[in-house]
């Protein structure tokens, strides 16, 4: 994008991550066909991490509940940082393979997905929002929900999904 003078405009690109194969396909997919690779790029990726709320189950007896729950939630809490971090670190290495001198910002929320990311976007007036599809038939996306439909529907700017490679498409 270049502004009335010629001059390169600098693009916020958001994108989706998660553990997900299909994320980090967006990701791969959004470096090497919408960054430009030039010394002068002022692009900025950020990418977001929203990690969706905890499912509670309610016990039968809550005497033993008190004191195993709090180490539970402990544990818990540790592994997700853990695997945010991962999650953030190999997104951040495949970013840095493919372009040295990107602009790399990093966001984790906590929340539903689907508010966050449009929120999101239009806190940051974001460019483009990228993000992946698991590609899930009419049956599970009734039931679980399409994050990038939602998106679709919601978000101000422009949004590109980028669907699963035809090699993996079977292997659901």
């Amino acid at each position: 994008m270049a502004d009335d003078m010629g001059a390169a405009k600098e693009r916020k690109i958001l994108v989706v991550v998660d553990e997900s194969e299909e994320s980090m396909n967006a990701l791969s997919w959004c470096l090497k066909n919408v960054l430009v690779s030039t010394s002068s790029s002022t692009d900025t990726l950020i990418l977001l991490y929203v990690k969706p709320p905890r499912v509670v189950y309610s016990a039968l007896d809550g005497t033993c509940r008190t004191a195993n729950s709090r180490h539970f939630t402990t544990l818990q809490s540790l592994i997700s940082l853990y695997l945010f971090d991962c999650v953030i670190e190999k997104a951040k290495r495949m970013c840095r393979e493919q372009f040295q001198d990107v602009k790399v910002e990093t966001m984790i929320k906590h929340g539903d997905p689907r508010d966050f990311i449009c929120q999101i976007v239009e806190k940051l007036h974001v460019d483009m929002l990228v993000m992946g599809s698991h590609g899930y038939g009419v049956i599970k996306r009734a039931f679980l929900g399409s994050v990038s439909n939602h998106c679709a529907q919601n978000v101000k700017c422009p949004i590109l999904i980028v669907k699963r490679p035809k090699s993996a498409s079977g292997s659901k």
